[in-house]
């Protein structure tokens, strides 16, 4: 097993080589909980591999510089190394991939680490993984983070799962410790969706079952660790028997005479001649022709980067997914899924994010959380907001439709990422289970009489004028003025005061930082029906978040949110104190006080700034209004 072709290597190393290059590749993630010996076995693979390679390594070296080509050995004593300095650091602080070949197949392994503050690192590995090897260890047991990763690989979809029970040379082999062991384990996976594992007893330590069959385990009659991985049927070859769905990456049009459309197929097939769909548009057409760098194809499969070109010029964009036309991918706006979240800032209802669905990115927000998953019993306990390594199942809603597939029949089509829009980081990630039943159902309405018309009808451009600022800064007094002036001068207003709302539309909510969100959610939907309807519409909310302030903006067109900083530090707000509400928060009657136990982000480019520190209210309404006159805003607009 494993051993190379020496003849082979002697008579022709091109061949060899080649055949070398085109071995097929593996990737596996190792997890489990602190200290179960995945560092230690995945040294024990890196050691036995470089072993078996180790009496041709110096023909192969020799036959390569003869022929003039490049040996593609791995330096693995630089990451015996890596290994041993991580065990003196006593924690893996990140996903190490490493590389090992056998004489069968490639592979690329992820070791992630066990603490359950990592978890998102164990996300990220387990991402792009084939298969995946839970460790064990034997006097331990299943603990709390095996069954968290585990519930976490059949989230990911990973169908490959090696239960590896390690240690066992310290249980003196006892069979009857293994059989308990995976008895618990099987118990645990039965309500999820791993259709079947394969548990090994092994030492990492002595090799036990690892190349080869231990005889300290004569009860033992499976494979091997490394006849396993070598064995397991790849993501690729499993995808090829799905619906053909290729999201294209970019539109290649280098002369007026080609134009084609190239990606990777994530799944199925597909040939020229064979019907397609462009989803979400739903056109369709024919294949002409699979091109590539070393020429046409006469099929491409999975895993395959090609370009197509369509025999009818049909419009298709980066991010659209190509299917074929009698399985489709399908197509909505509003989704059931699951989303793990990976950031310190937590996941509030509302909160716009960018969400990446294959190769497009459009905006997005969780407009509900159903529930949270609590990893240990997989109890469903109700949460409104997901906090660092939270799962949770939620409703999303994307600014305008995507083609997808559920997770569990593609994870290429079926998952995406969340981006904070400001940091441009990934938050959370996700797995979408089906398309809402309203997403098909509801429909915009069109109407004769449109935004424009209202505006020109009461002779001034409608916008938001969105006053933002600390309790207690002069945002309701300045947005009155700036209302009663507007409204002497002829315009038609309407002033959406944060107080005042909380008696009618908003009094369901309250000041923790999700109630926040949901506020500014709902009155910037508000403000985006006044604005239709042509008014000048001023909000008045101290709105802490930079995100929710964004959402505000998001809604309207550019030119139509004006954002006012009414700044004033923080003693003077509290010296001024109308309300009484600092020396509250002060006194600890009052929580998620801003500017006191909750955050407020000031704004980083507002289009008005009014400095309270040093302009009376008549000074700041006036700047205001001077601004708005120098945009244009209470100027009749154009006819359009």
């Amino acid at each position: 097993m494993n051993s190379l072709d020496d003849s082979l290597i002697a008579e022709d190393i091109d061949e060899y080589l080649l055949k070398h290059e085109n071995k097929s590749l593996l990737r596996f993630i190792t997890c489990g909980s602190v200290d179960d010996g995945k560092s230690t076995l995945i040294g024990r693979l890196l050691f036995e591999s470089r072993a078996l390679f180790d009496d041709q390594l110096d023909t192969v070296t020799a036959e390569s510089k003869k022929w003039g080509t490049q040996g593609k050995d791995v330096d693995l004593a630089l990451l015996v190394d890596g290994l041993a300095a991580e065990r003196e650091q006593g924690i893996t602080i990140d996903v190490a991939y490493r590389f090992f070949s056998t004489d069968r197949r490639k592979f690329i392994v992820a070791d992630t680490p066990g603490h359950e503050q990592y978890t998102r690192n164990m996300i990220t590995g387990a991402s792009t993984a084939d298969a995946a090897i839970v460790i064990c260890d034997a006097r331990q047991g299943v603990l709390t983070q095996t069954r968290r990763h585990t519930y976490l690989l059949s989230l990911l979809g990973i169908r490959n799962v090696i239960l590896a029970v390690n240690k066992m040379d310290l249980m003196e082999y006892d069979e009857s410790v293994f059989t308990a062991i995976v008895d618990e384990f099987r118990a645990f996976i039965e309500p999820l969706s791993i259709n079947e594992v394969i548990a090994i007893p092994l030492s990492a330590l002595t090799g036990t079952n690892i190349i080869e069959p231990g005889r300290q385990t004569p009860w033992y009659h499976g494979p091997t660790l490394m006849s396993c991985l070598e064995t397991i049927e790849l993501d690729n070859e499993h995808a090829r028997g799905k619906p053909f769905r290729l999201p294209v990456q970019w539109v290649n049009r280098p002369n007026l005479d080609f134009r084609g459309f190239s990606g990777m197929v994530v799944s199925g097939t597909v040939k020229p001649g064979d019907s397609i769909r462009v989803q979400p548009s739903g056109s369709g057409s024919v294949v002409e022709r699979i091109v590539t760098f070393d020429g046409d194809l006469a099929v491409a499969m999975a895993g395959q980067s090609v370009t197509l070109t369509l025999r009818d010029d049909i419009d298709i964009s980066r991010g659209d997914v190509i299917s074929t036309a009698d399985e489709p991918a399908s197509t909505a706006e509003q989704f059931e899924c699951t989303v793990f979240w990976m950031h310190e800032a937590p996941l509030f209802p509302g909160r716009p994010y960018l969400l990446k669905i294959g190769t497009r990115t459009i905006p997005a927000s969780i407009t509900t959380i159903k529930y949270q998953v609590n990893i240990n019993t997989l109890e469903h306990v109700a949460a409104k907001q997901l906090g660092l390594n939270s799962i949770g199942v939620c409703n999303i809603n994307t600014e305008q439709a995507v083609a997808f597939d559920s997770y569990k029949d593609n994870r290429d089509t079926g998952s995406f990422v969340l981006i904070d829009r400001a940091s441009n980081n990934t938050v959370g990630a996700g797995m979408l289970h089906f398309a809402l039943r309203r997403s098909d159902n509801i429909h915009m309405q069109a109407v004769d009489i449109d935004k424009n018309r209202r505006s020109i009808l009461k002779g001034q451009k409608s916008c938001v004028v969105w006053f933002t600022g600390l309790s207690g800064s002069g945002k309701s007094t300045i947005a009155n003025l700036v209302e009663k002036k507007l409204a002497t001068a002829g315009h038609h207003t309407y002033l959406l005061d944060g107080d005042n709302v909380r008696h009618g539309l908003n009094k369901d909510l309250g000041f923790t930082d999700a109630d926040r969100v949901e506020n500014i959610r709902r009155i910037s939907e508000v403000a985006t029906l006044m604005v239709d309807s042509g008014l000048i519409v001023l909000t008045a909310f101290i709105s802490p978040f930079r995100s929710e302030r964004q959402l505000a903006r998001n809604l309207v067109k550019d030119d139509e949110f004006l954002e006012v900083y009414v700044e004033t530090p923080l003693a003077l707000a509290e010296e001024r104190d109308p309300k009484g509400l600092y020396k509250k928060a002060r006194r600890g009657e009052l929580k998620n006080f801003t500017g006191i136990d909750s955050p407020y982000e000031p704004p980083q480019q507002a289009e008005i700034s009014v400095d309270t520190s040093a302009m009376d209210a008549e000074q700041c309404a006036d700047a205001v209004i001077a601004e708005l006159r120098r945009r244009g805003m209470l100027a009749i607009p154009e006819v359009g």
